[in-house]
């Protein structure tokens, strides 16, 4: 069959082609199926998706990934025939009735997924078998990070003795990468820091760090940056390392699962040839680990996947059971940073910031690095490290504070009873935030004015939400009034609350793993 190619402009990474039902029938395939293009003496694959109707008759979408393959001239035509499924898939196959994956059965899947070979819902059945048989073995973690690896760019800097530190995430408020990083950097040490934005939370570090500067940085431009100043902040989406593991992400959010946490991070930290890597794991109620044990099990995958891959790796468990600091939300985050940087006493950021940079210092090689990264924040060396990595970075180096706006419209939310606060449920704040406005808009997110200790009086301020958006304002108070987030008692007891047998629901009990 011969059609007319038009250009479609989709997002992603997948070479969808579309037909319209007659062409689709046809020829005898169906939403998903691959077809092969072929144009001159190129040949390529598609995979199939259906229209009720192109511009005019006889012709086929192509979407840009495909698209730029080719080189059409005016009125062309494309010839197409069908195409049998990818190998990679018959792999997927295979683990869905258990088998163990070998390396050449991963680098395929990988290679495929890179390419835009496999659709979402292959890509999804594979993700959910992982989760659905807890996860990969350690050798299939091994073979993922190394072929998500290969399928992307990888990064080499003037300086090999790299460290680096993630979060695996799960509390509101973490602004520590901004801290970390100058005082890394000021010490003489390289810290190439690739980060994301927010998925489930109110601000990634990438959203945080582009409240001061361009984030979205090609791989030369990093490397030049990180050449002249030690470190960097930039969106890990913009420098092509291990894109296979984006559209992993991609696919794993909207169902809520993370059976690729181990691969993901660490196949973006091998990229960057990372020798030193401190994984920080928030642990509390609010927090994505909920328990010490689970906290520390998962910390010994990481360090054994360290070993495997070349990468010496050390855990922190950190407290995950309220915001760190006292602001939630992009622009007030990258804010409470900054006069942090200034020298604000903010204690348990203060007290992260030392610990991991510290323990980063000491990997690398320095003697008393709590102490150290302690003197490069006090005597004013992490700021202005701080403020060259921002102009490198094409932002503004002499940025204040108040130069950061917050939201004109604002809701105090106020203590309806006395006491002490014994719980802050970090998810209602999140959603607070967003729904404020936060990540993508800059001014909005939450202050705290209260947290886990703080003795409360009636009518006190608990938390003030931030927005642009009157009506973004409206959508995060109305939650706020209906369950604030924050628990108080009388006096600070022990007793959280009881619990009481009750007829509704009894089947429904899930024991979250």
């Amino acid at each position: 069959m011969k059609l007319k190619p038009i250009y479609l402009s989709f997002r992603g990474n997948k070479p969808i082609v579309t037909l319209t039902e007659e062409e689709a029938r046809e020829f005898g395939v169906n939403i998903g199926d691959r077809i092969k293009i072929k144009y001159n003496d190129i040949e390529k694959n598609g995979i199939v998706s259906i229209v009720t109707k192109h511009v005019e008759d006889g012709m086929i979408g192509i979407s840009d990934p495909l698209w730029s393959e080719f080189n059409f001239k005016e009125n062309s035509e494309v010839t197409i025939t069908l195409s049998g499924i990818p190998k990679s898939l018959v792999h997927i196959r295979a683990k869905l009735k258990g088998r163990k994956l070998s390396k050449s059965d991963i680098f395929e899947i990988v290679e495929d997924v890179g390419k835009g070979n496999l659709s979402d819902i292959e890509i999804t059945s594979f993700v959910t078998t992982l989760h659905n048989q807890g996860g990969p073995t350690i050798e299939e973690t091994y073979n993922l990070v190394m072929a998500m690896v290969e399928n992307g760019k990888t990064l080499t800097f003037s300086d090999d003795n790299i460290v680096d530190k993630h979060s695996i995430g799960g509390i509101p408020g973490d602004k520590t990468s901004l801290l970390v990083v100058p005082i890394i950097a000021a010490a003489g040490i390289t810290i190439p820091k690739t980060s994301s934005r927010a998925i489930t939370s109110a601000a990634g570090t990438a959203d945080r760090a582009e409240t001061f500067m361009p984030v979205t940085i090609n791989s030369e431009k990093m490397k030049e940056i990180v050449n002249k100043t030690n470190g960097c902040i930039v969106w890990g989406g913009s420098i092509d390392l291990a894109p296979a593991d984006d559209i992993f992400i991609k696919v794993e959010y909207p169902i809520s699962i993370d059976p690729m946490l181990l691969p993901s991070i660490m196949s973006k930290k091998k990229s960057v040839g990372s020798k030193h890597l401190l994984i920080d794991i928030p642990t509390g109620v609010g927090a994505k680990m909920k328990t010490i044990e689970s906290s520390d099990a998962l910390a010994k995958e990481f360090i054994e996947l360290g070993k495997k891959i070349g990468i010496k790796t050390e855990c922190i468990i950190t407290k995950g059971d309220q915001p760190l600091g006292y602001a939630v939300g992009s622009g007030l985050e990258a804010k409470e940073a900054l006069e942090v940087l200034m020298g604000r006493n903010v204690p348990d950021v203060i007290d992260k910031v030392l610990n991991v940079a510290g323990t980063l210092l000491e990997m690398a090689g320095k003697e008393n690095g709590k102490e150290l990264a302690l003197d490069i924040l006090r005597t004013g060396k992490a700021e202005k490290k701080f403020r060259e990595i921002i102009e490198c970075q094409g932002g503004n180096p002499n940025i204040k504070p108040e130069d950061i706006e917050i939201g004109e419209f604002k809701s105090e939310i106020l203590s309806k009873e006395k006491g002490y606060v014994t719980s802050i449920e970090c998810y209602k704040i999140i959603t607070m935030a967003k729904f404020a406005g936060s990540p993508k808009n800059k001014k909005s997110g939450i202050i705290m004015n209260k947290k886990i200790g703080d003795s409360v009086e009636k009518g006190d301020i608990l938390y003030t939400i931030y927005s642009d958006n009157i009506g973004k304002l409206e959508l995060a108070n109305k939650m706020a009034d209906e369950n604030y987030g924050i628990r108080i008692s009388e006096n600070k007891e022990m007793i959280i609350h009881k619990v009481k047998m009750s007829d509704e629901n009894e089947n429904d009990f899930v024991l979250e793993r």
